[in-house]
């Protein structure tokens, strides 16, 4: 949310930031009128209320010099200025609510270093690592979906059928390889500083209001229903769709002290969108899936010190696909592709071979978004309340946050299955997570089962 000063004082900077963000439907002139409403109400508020002590002070001096006729008519007016004072409140009140769900409704101001654009054609790449020493790669790179059939390591058809499309079943070494990803980005991210979260996979409405997730993307999530009186109605909680809206929310509506900052933590969840599999191609495998693990890495800072955080963050974030040794690279996203919430964002993109798509680099292949590293400054520090004290004899300020996939999950393995395979169709596996999988070195798959593996005819 936008500090109410800001907005009235700058209100050229906000209309520019609905245009450069892209944000339609809302009637900023109406908050302006709103705002305007509101504090003449509360200053009309503040002249009746030091009118009636006037006459309360009065009332008392009348009595006591006798003048009870005088004082009568006192009261009456004290009687009127009380009402009138009721009213103004609750219309200030009224305007207030209002006013604050339309204040929900703008985005936050882009920084200024953030490239003005419209969609992902301008944004713009800052540099590539891990190409100039590319292992050697199979002619003809199978797809990861086709690989992973293959392998059945990998089960869309399946996990349509328990939960429907947009979900898998990950197996055998597929499901180990995941695990081992897990583990391994939870120990890069603590040799950084991180302290590890486990949060609850519900969220109230509270908590997505506080990261931005509600009212604007209410559509793209998960409501969770309740059975009452044998009917199902919902309920005030939320799947997550990213383990930044608990853990953002652990301090909502707290004050930290100076010497906790900064806070960094990682916290390891499923994640739930409807969103995944709108983008054409990338519906196929499992690259925009419904249900997705992430390891996520949030940021509580002093103001001064996030334009810095951010770059560290992102540093901390391309620690993982460094030490995997995959090819990936980093974009400075422009205003209309950074997103509601955001001051700045970096996407890291890890390169995939086995889909030769448009926007892919010069070998072939594509691009694959695995994290978005965030500065969000006040924005959800004022929605959720999240302050911090600079010194204790000092007034709390709203910290600053930041968050970034550290990475996620699907993405990396899909750009593993098509990166390191091999010509026989098996794919080796990355050093650094062989500890993870008991020494494991290559996935070489398993014999599939039931009817379908072998045909009806053979089964009998």
């Amino acid at each position: 949310m936008l500090d109410r000063n800001y907005v009235r004082e700058n209100p050229d900077e906000v209309r520019a930031a609905l245009d450069d963000k892209g944000v339609e439907g809302v009637d900023f002139d109406r908050i302006l009128e709103l705002d305007a409403e509101w504090r003449d109400l509360k200053a009309r508020g503040d002249e009746l209320r030091h009118e009636r002590n006037e006459v309360s002070d009065r009332i008392g001096e009348l009595k006591q010099a006798g003048k009870h006729d005088e004082a009568d008519e006192a009261i009456a007016t004290s009687q009127e200025l009380k009402a009138e004072l009721e009213e103004v409140e609750d219309r200030a009140d009224e305007l207030k609510a209002d006013l604050d769900e339309a204040m929900l409704e703008l985005p936050n101001v882009p920084h200024e270093s953030v490239p003005v654009g419209d969609d992902e054609a301008d944004n713009v790449e800052r540099y590539r690592e891990g190409f100039d020493d590319l292992r050697d790669l199979p002619d003809d790179v199978t797809p990861h979906y086709e690989l992973g059939e293959d392998l059945d390591i990998l089960d869309f058809e399946r996990g349509a059928k328990v939960s429907g499309g947009g979900f898998q079943f990950v197996k055998g070494d597929g499901a180990r390889l995941e695990h081992a990803l897990v583990q391994f980005m939870l120990d890069v991210h603590r040799e950084q500083g991180y302290v590890d979260v486990l949060p609850p996979i519900p969220v109230n409405s509270a908590s997505m209001r506080g990261t931005g997730q509600l009212p604007k993307f209410a559509d793209d999530a998960y409501r969770v229903s309740a059975r009452q009186d044998d009917e199902y109605d919902d309920d005030d909680l939320w799947l997550l769709p990213t383990a930044e809206v608990p853990v953002t929310n652990m301090y909502r509506d707290e004050i930290l002290l100076d010497e906790d900052l900064p806070v960094k933590h990682q916290a390891f969840s499923p994640n739930f969108r409807r969103e995944a599999g709108e983008h054409g191609t990338e519906t196929r495998g499992y690259v925009r899936v419904h249900q997705f693990n992430k390891v996520e890495l949030v940021n509580f800072v002093r103001p001064e010190e996030s334009d810095d955080r951010l770059e560290g963050l992102l540093s901390e974030a391309e620690e993982v696909l460094q030490r995997l040794d995959l090819p990936y690279r980093v974009l400075t996203m422009c205003t209309g592709d950074m997103g509601f919430q955001q001051a700045k964002k970096y996407d890291v993109e890890v390169w995939a071979p086995g889909d030769d798509m448009d926007d892919g680099p010069e070998e072939g292949g594509r691009w694959l978004e695995v994290s978005s590293v965030s500065n969000f400054e006040d924005f959800q520090a004022r929605r959720a309340g999240l302050r911090y004290r600079p010194e204790r004899h000092e007034s709390a300020e709203y910290l600053h946050t930041l968050n970034g996939s550290g990475v996620a999950l699907p993405r990396v393995m899909v750009a593993i299955l098509e990166y390191y395979q091999n010509d026989d169709g098996t794919v080796t596996v990355p050093e650094p997570l062989r500890p993870y999988m008991g020494g494991q070195a290559v996935i070489e798959g398993h014999e599939k089962v039931g009817e379908s593996a072998v045909g009806a005819g053979e089964a009998e």
